[in-house]
């Protein structure tokens, strides 16, 4: 059974029709990706699905509920976490406090066994605990933007561009932590301009245009096409 399930949702920005009749699945332990040019839908979807914006038509149903009406931080609390495109840490708190505001809808016997294994993860991020987030690097802003999701401990981690503005050493380090998530078994749904990048961990890919989904199939099927080639990988 799939764990999210996107039904023919249509979303709109006033008259403007931004999400056109799109339908996905994401099964538990996969990563699917999204791809597509600035502007196609692909934060849209993302921000439909956790409640930040409502379609018009069609269901979004997760762990077989479907979370039409459900506020964004009780769809958290279900197990959905989404870190956001430009990563929107609370630049005035620490890291140690924005990793503690990500456990809010958890107990609070689980913050610190959850901070201890975000440092275990981005050992970086121990390093500057103290530090305000204003001043991290971007990349280590991404790193605390996941890590505060992970705080939540999600069933479903949504991930909005990690790569966008980073260096290329960063990028690789990024997804790096995104098959290191994987392989400990958090199922992730991947939002991402870098087409090659996502493509080459994804275990199912779709491709979306003007917000309708033109193509789908493996991460390796869509690397291969010609297609997709052309348009997102640079031949």
């Amino acid at each position: 059974m799939a764990l999210l399930k996107v039904d023919d949702i249509h979303v709109y920005y006033g008259s403007i029709h931004a999400v056109k009749g799109v339908s996905f699945e994401v099964n538990e332990g996969e990563i699917v990706t999204l791809i597509g040019a600035n502007g196609a839908g692909k934060s849209t979807v993302l921000n439909t699905i956790s409640g930040l914006l409502h379609p018009r038509t069609g269901s979004v149903r997760f762990m077989d509920q479907d979370l039409k009406g459900i506020a964004p931080h009780k769809v958290v609390e279900k197990g959905l976490a989404q870190v956001p495109e430009g990563r929107r840490v609370f630049l005035q708190m620490t890291v140690e406090e924005n990793l503690e505001m990500g456990a809010y809808t958890q107990p609070k016997s689980t913050i610190v066994p959850g901070i201890a294994d975000v440092y275990k993860r981005f050992p970086r991020l121990e390093e500057r605990r103290r530090q305000v987030a204003g001043t991290l690097s971007g990349g280590e802003q991404q790193m605390l933007a996941m890590g505060r999701a992970l705080m939540s401990r999600p069933k479903l981690l949504m991930l909005d561009e990690p790569s966008m503005g980073l260096a290329p050493i960063l990028v690789e380090q990024i997804f790096d932590i995104i098959k290191e998530l994987h392989a400990a078994g958090t199922t992730i749904l991947l939002v991402e301009q870098n087409a090659q990048a996502a493509l080459s961990v994804a275990d199912r890919a779709y491709v979306l245009e003007t917000g309708r989904i033109s193509l789908s199939g493996t991460g390796a099927e869509l690397m291969a096409s010609g297609q997709v080639r052309k348009a997102y990988l640079g031949g």
